[in-house]
C-alpha cells in the first residue's frame, strides 16, 4: 500500500470519528466531475456519450467545493471528461488543498504540459495519470497516437518540478499476466511514480465498447498470475492488501458504493458512477434515501461481473481498520514500500 504515512494517519483518524459518532454509511472519497467534455474518445468510457449541450457545461467552483464540503469526506478525486479542460479547475483544486483535502486530478496528460503552472506542488495534491499499458497498447485504448508519449514526457516534468503523480490503469480482457507486468514495472520502475492504482474495466452501460471487458473470474486470473513472484509486494500500488486479495480472489466482500459517492453536473449520482439510477441534489438525500442493499454482485445483475474499486475498496479499507491483525499488515506494507511525508 502505498499511500503516503501523513495521509494514512488522516483516513485512520477520519475512520475513527465515523466509529465515534457511530455512522454506518459515509464517504472516503468523493468522484468530482466538474465536466463531462473530454479531448479524447476512449472506447471504455461513457461519459462524452452525452449531448452537446451536456458537454459544454462547467461546474461553478463554488458549487464544486461545496459538494466535496457537504459530504465531508477527506478526500477527493477531480475527474470527468478531462477536468484541466475546465476553465477554474486550478481554483477548485487550490480551494479544496486550502481546507487541506487530498485532491487526485485525473488526467489523460494532453494538456497536462500546458497547464502545469497553474498548479502548485503541495503534499495534499498529486497528478493522477491514466496509462492502460505501454505505447501501442495505452494509444490503442484511447484511440489516438502519441498519447502515451505526450503523458510519459508530462509526468516526467511534473515530477522534476515536485509534483506528486500517480496513476491510474484500466485492464480488460485483452490484457494478460505479461501486459499488466509490463506496464506496472515500466510506472514503477522507469517512471517512478509514487503510486499506482489498477482495476478491472467493468461494462457500464454508456461505454461504446461492450465487448472487452472481464468477468470475475477472468480478473482474479488475471491479477494472481501478474501478482506472482513478489510483483505485488514491490510495486507502489495504492491499494490496501485486502483489496489487493480481493482482485486475486482470496477473499470476497459486499459492496460498499455509498463509501465513494458521484457528483457531477447532474447532482449525486446514484449508487456509483458507474450506474445511473437517477441523481439527488444533496449528499444526505443519496445516503439516506437510497437502497444500498440492492446493489453488488449476487443482487444487481448489473453488477454481476464488476469489482471497480469504487464499490469494494472501501469494503475492504473497512475491514481493514477494523481487525488488528490487518491493520498491522497494511501499517507494514506502507512502511516497506519507503514512501516519506
Amino acid at each position: 500500500m502505498a499511500m503516503p504515512m501523513r495521509q494514512s494517519i488522516k483516513v485512520a483518524t477520519y475512520l475513527a470519528e465515523q466509529k465515534l459518532r457511530r455512522r454506518d454509511k459515509f464517504p472516503l472519497i468523493v468522484e468530482l466531475e466538474p465536466l463531462f467534455a473530454c479531448n479524447l474518445k476512449c472506447e471504455g468510457c461513457g461519459k462524452i456519450q452525452h449531448p452537446a449541450g451536456v458537454l459544454k457545461q462547467r461546474m461553478p467552483v463554488a458549487q464544486a467545493v461545496g459538494a466535496v464540503l457537504e459530504s465531508g469526506a477527506p478526500m477527493v478525486s477531480i475527474a470527468g471528461g478531462e477536468p484541466l479542460m475546465h476553465p477554474q479547475i486550478d481554483e477548485i483544486v487550490r480551494q479544496l488543498v486550502a481546507r487541506r483535502k487530498y485532491v487526485f486530478l485525473c488526467t489523460n496528460a494532453m494538456l497536462l504540459r500546458k497547464k502545469m503552472d497553474k498548479f502548485t506542488p503541495s503534499p495534499y495534491f498529486a497528478f493522477a495519470v491514466h496509462i492502460d499499458g505501454l505505447r501501442e497498447r495505452h494509444d490503442e485504448s484511447v484511440a489516438k497516437e502519441g498519447v502515451f508519449d505526450e503523458a510519459v514526457a508530462a509526468i516526467k516534468e511534473a515530477k522534476q518540478r515536485g509534483f506528486r503523480v500517480t496513476t491510474n490503469s484500466t485492464f480488460f480482457n485483452t490484457d494478460t499476466p505479461q501486459t499488466v507486468i509490463e506496464v506496472l514495472n515500466y510506472l514503477n520502475d522507469d517512471l517512478k511514480v509514487d503510486e499506482m492504482m489498477i482495476s478491472p474495466a467493468y461494462a457500464y452501460e454508456k461505454a461504446p465498447d461492450q465487448e472487452h471487458f472481464l468477468g470475475v473470474e477472468q480478473t482474479r486470473e488475471l491479477f494472481k498470475k501478474a501478482f506472482a513472484g513478489g510483483n505485488r509486494r514491490r510495486w507502489r500500488l495504492n491499494h490496501s492488501p485486502l483489496f489487493l486479495d480481493f482482485l486475486e480472489g482470496r477473499v470476497d466482500f459486499p459492496c460498499t458504493a455509498w463509501a465513494i459517492p458521484n457528483y457531477s453536473l447532474f447532482g449525486w449520482q446514484r449508487p456509483c458512477y458507474l450506474m445511473s439510477d437517477g441523481y439527488v441534489s444533496s449528499y444526505r438525500e443519496l445516503i439516506e434515501e437510497t437502497d444500498w442493499d440492492r446493489y453488488g454482485r449476487g443482487k444487481d445483475p448489473r453488477c454481476a461481473n464488476c469489482m471497480a474499486h469504487c464499490g469494494y475498496e472501501p469494503t475492504a479499507v473497512l475491514a481493514t481498520m477494523g481487525s488488528l491483525k490487518e491493520s498491522l499488515r497494511a501499517m507494514r506494507e506502507t512502511v516497506s514500500s519507503g514512501n516519506r511525508e
